[in-house]
């Protein structure tokens, strides 16, 4: 009964189970909020180029 009320066997490792090292906050805040936010804005200005100058008259 103890086994079945175990969190999804979380304190058992899987063979070759090896997690790396932990984020820092900048490398959090960059890759989750910046990075995203640069992927946006460039997608955007390229999507955006062929209306930017308009037509002349």
């Amino acid at each position: 009964m103890m086994l079945l009320s175990s969190p999804a066997m979380a304190f058992t490792r899987d063979d070759g189970d090896d997690p790396g090292s932990g984020l820092s906050v900048g490398q959090t805040l960059g890759l989750f909020v910046f990075l995203p936010l640069v992927a946006f804005a460039v997608i955007a200005g390229l999507a955006g180029l062929p209306y930017g100058k308009g037509k002349k008259k």
